[in-house]
This record gives C-alpha cells, structure tokens and sequence, in this order.
C-alpha cells in the first residue's frame, strides 16, 4: 500500500494548460478573431452577408463564383479556427439554402477543397460542429464588453441568442471544470478538504448551467427555432433528406457522412461524467463517444485524461467519509436536475414546436423541415436520448451508510 502511496504522488497533476483550455474562458476560445488575412476577403464577404445571400436564394451563386483558395496563408490557430467556422457556415448555407426539399448534395471545390484542409489541420471534421457555431462565434462589444456573435444564418434574434445563451452556458461551467481539475488532483495528493471544497463548486456550477440554460426561454423563441434555425445544423449523416451522405468534390468520389451541430459535442457533460464515474447504456454512450471526434481535439484529450485518472467513486466509497459521500451524490443530483432540465427545454424547442407547426401554418415563418422532425441535428431519436442519459446519471447515485 506504501508504494501505490508514492506512485500515485508521482503521477503528473492535471491543469487546463495542457489541453489548451482557458481559465478565464473554458472550452471557449478566448477573445476569437473577427478577420483573416486579406488573401480570404471572398470568403469574408459572403460570411458576413450570410442572411441575406440564403434569404434571397443567392448563396449558391455566390459560391460556385468564389475563387479557389488555399490554407497556407493562415498563420495561426485562431485564425485557422475562424476559416473553419468560416467555411462550415457558408457550407451549411450553400447546403440548405432551398430547404430540405432541394438539398445540395455536391459541396463545390472552390468550397470542398479549402474546408477539408483547414479541418485535417485543425483535427475537425469538415462540417459546422459546436466549437464553431458556440466556442468561436463570439465577441465583445463596445466598453460594457456585451456580448454578441460574429457570424449568424436566418434566424434573426432568436439565432442570436440560442448562440449567446449557449456561450453562458459554457462560461457557467468554467467553475466546474477548474473544480474536476481541483478534485483530480486532490485525490491525487490524498487531500479530504480539497476534494470537498471541489465537489462543492462542481454542484454550484452544474446549477448555474441549469439556471442559465433557462434563459432560452427569454431569447429564442420555439417556432423560429424549429422552422428557421435548425435545418441550418443538420449534418449529412442519420438524415433521410440526404440519405447518401454529401459529395466533397476534389477531395472524394464518394460520399462522406458527418452529423450535424448537436450539444453533444459540448465537452462539459463528457468531462463531468468521467469524472463523477457516469456509465451510460451502450447505445447512448456509442452516440455520445462519436461526438468527441467532433471536438477540438485537445478538448478530447482532456476527458480522456479525466478518465484515466484515479476513479473518483472508488476513493469517495474507500474513504468512507460521510461527507464526501453527500457532496458526490449532490453533483449526481444536479447533474440529473440538469439533464431533466434539458428535457424539458428540447420538449418546448423541438417536440411542442413540431407539434404546432403541423396544426398550423405559421406566416411569419417557412415551412419547417420534416425529415428530422423528432430528432436532434446531430441525427439521435433525441427525447429517448435524453432520458436515458438522465436515468443514467440517477442510476450513479451512491447509497448512504446508516
């Protein structure tokens, strides 16, 4: 027992540098940049009209006209990280711009060629995930520092605040990921008083993450939401309008298959449920370990570590400590208080939203997409997902002695 002691004390403590995530910011990238070099002005210019190109019917033009550009003036990763979102909203543009009816099924080389490079660069694939739409679409305005987005689709304000609602909620969380950092290293160095101290600040941050969460219900409203926004994160996997896949023209003859946008590409729940020891079933958890190929790659190496270190439930249970036994069950508690939440938000944005869209024709908005009417954009049966993920998380909770 000696040396497992000293091994354990051997063993390098973890800190968010390593995986290249901020302090101050979480899995978000600190202070994104708003241009590229001049060499990308074409694609700058349709990126910030993007709206207004999908509403008129124009982007399609646009593009086939856009010059073919290569990668290799990017000078830095954030700049490689702003083409990359760049590309993918253009691409999901030029994709749905007639509705799912008339779906582009070849992504043009002026087009295809670029966006592979810069995601075989970036190790992301060639298609608009979370880190783009979320962790890279952000800025600050004016000297109150307000927040705002650097790109958007149709969707208006209700756009605009699904993407800033889900920025807080990644800023929600940054107390929490310090916490599993903090409680990593605390069982590390066999520290009781530390370990507490981290499991109480994971359960207040999975509550603000829970209260903020709710702030979708003051900025996005559920019918634009459902007839507007969401055809434009639909992905080309799992989704009967594009059954084949999408054709990347210059780069493969066949089709390529990648899922659209979906809150399971967030890395905060994946780190939270290897660190609280959260084991899902396996359809679930099959789903929920693809989308970490739609992570930054050093966001995935960072659960991975997580998951690799000593088990946190196995010390909570050999410690016998009474307290820390309530501390870890509350941060299950509120992890399942968070996914029931979630249920309850998709039910509004998805199910409720689909429902009334079949009773009625909404005039102030088109007519919403069929083919994933109960799914995600990220192509699961997203209610029964969501459930078990919850009934999952309860399932972890351990028993109290006495």
């Amino acid at each position: 027992m000696e040396f497992q002691s000293q091994d354990l004390k051997t063993t390098p403590s973890l800190s968010l540098g390593r995986f290249h995530i901020s302090e101050d910011c979480g899995f978000l990238l600190p202070n994104p940049l708003r241009e590229l070099p001049d060499h990308y002005r074409p694609w700058m210019e349709i990126a910030n009209k993007l709206p207004h190109f999908i509403e008129s019917h124009q982007l399609r033009a646009q593009v086939n006209k856009l010059p073919l550009l290569s990668c290799q003036f990017l000078r830095s990763y954030r700049e490689q990280r702003l083409a990359h979102l760049v590309l993918s909203l253009i691409a999901m543009g030029y994709v749905w711009q007639e509705g799912e009816t008339q779906p582009a099924q070849v992504l043009p080389r002026n087009l295809a060629l670029p966006f592979v490079e810069v995601s075989r660069t970036l190790g992301l694939p060639p298609i608009l995930v979370h880190s783009d739409l979320m962790l890279t679409n952000w800025t600050t305005r004016n000297p109150e520092r307000n927040l705002d987005i650097l790109f958007s689709f149709p969707g208006g304000e209700s756009l605009r605040g699904f993407i800033l609602v889900t920025v807080l909620v990644e800023k929600a969380a940054v107390p929490g990921i310090k916490a599993v950092v903090q409680a990593v290293n605390a069982i590390l160095q066999t520290s009781q008083d530390s370990l507490l101290q981290a499991l109480q600040q994971l359960r207040l941050s999975i509550q603000d993450i829970t209260r903020t969460l709710g702030l979708m219900h003051d900025y996005v409203d559920p019918g634009i939401f459902y007839a507007v926004i969401r055809i434009f994160l639909s992905g080309w996997k799992d989704n009967p309008a594009l059954p084949v896949g999408m054709i990347y023209e210059g780069v493969s003859t066949e089709p390529l298959k990648y899922s659209g946008g979906s809150a399971a590409q967030s890395t905060v729940l994946h780190a939270f449920d290897e660190f609280l020891g959260i084991h899902h079933s396996k359809e679930s958890g099959d789903f929920l370990l693809k989308m970490r190929d739609y992570m930054p790659p050093s966001h995935k190496a960072f659960i991975e570590e997580i998951q690799s270190a000593p088990s946190l439930r196995g010390h909570v249970l050999s410690s016998g400590n009474g307290q820390l036994l309530r501390a870890y069950n509350q941060c299950v508690e509120a992890l399942a208080g968070l996914r029931s939440y979630r249920i309850t938000v998709v039910t509004k944005y998805l199910i409720t939203a689909a429902a009334k869209a079949k009773g009625r024709k909404i005039s102030h908005v088109p007519e919403p997409p069929k083919a994933l009417a109960d799914k995600g954009t990220g192509g699961t049966a997203v209610l029964s997902f969501l459930k078990t993920v919850r009934n999952k998380t309860l399932e972890a909770i351990l028993p109290q002695s006495g």
